[in-house]
């Protein structure tokens, strides 16, 4: 007889928006501030990777990549299709967003987010329009995101801001791990 552990979990219910845009913007993009870059991390190792989702997802329940080991990330990290770029601000990392490139043409923004000591700060619509300039760069036809009822309350009308449109809406309950230690808001706790 087999026993199965079940790891304690924490039910955590969200609402996930999906958006696309079918054509690049066509207004001028804002300028990040003068103490501002952003910098293809073309050998973002796996600690980093980890401090960047890590520290911009902690107030907003990310855990997928938590819960994944130091060999699934760094196989993430090695696919070519996939590109991490962090903002800068004086020298230090403030934010970063991961690029998918999937076949015919469609790149999907797997994940953006700013660390917290950048949020408020001024600089959310001007990387977003970043992170969607270098989704549209290459062969890309489609360029997609998801944002979720967890993310900042100002994700999804940035989203729409930028231009995206939404395209569907689904309820998800997702298994958190409890042993990730993740404050979860309890209007997010699933009954």
């Amino acid at each position: 007889m087999r026993l199965s552990l079940v790891e304690p979990a924490i039910r955590v219910a969200v609402d996930v928006t999906f958006l696309r845009m079918e054509q690049p913007p066509a207004t001028p993009a804002p300028a990040l501030p003068a103490d501002a870059h952003v910098a293809v991390a073309t050998k973002c190792t796996v600690p980093f990777y980890r401090y960047l989702y890590n520290t911009v997802g902690q107030d907003y329940v990310w855990w997928l990549r938590r819960t994944a080991s130091d060999a699934e990330i760094a196989n993430v990290m090695a696919d070519p299709s996939v590109s991490i770029h962090v903002l800068y601000r004086d020298g230090a990392p403030a934010g970063f967003y991961e690029l998918e490139r999937r076949a015919g043409g469609q790149t999907n923004i797997a994940y953006f987010g700013l660390l917290p000591h950048a949020v408020g700060c001024g600089m959310g619509a001007a990387f977003l329009r970043h992170a969607i300039d270098q989704g549209w760069s290459g062969h890309t036809r489609l360029l997609t995101v998801n944002t979720c009822t967890a993310d900042h309350p100002r994700a999804l009308p940035n989203y729409r801001a930028a231009g995206f449109i939404e395209t569907r809406r689904v309820r998800e309950v997702w298994p958190v791990p409890a042993r990730l230690g993740l404050k979860v808001p309890e209007r997010l706790l699933a009954g």
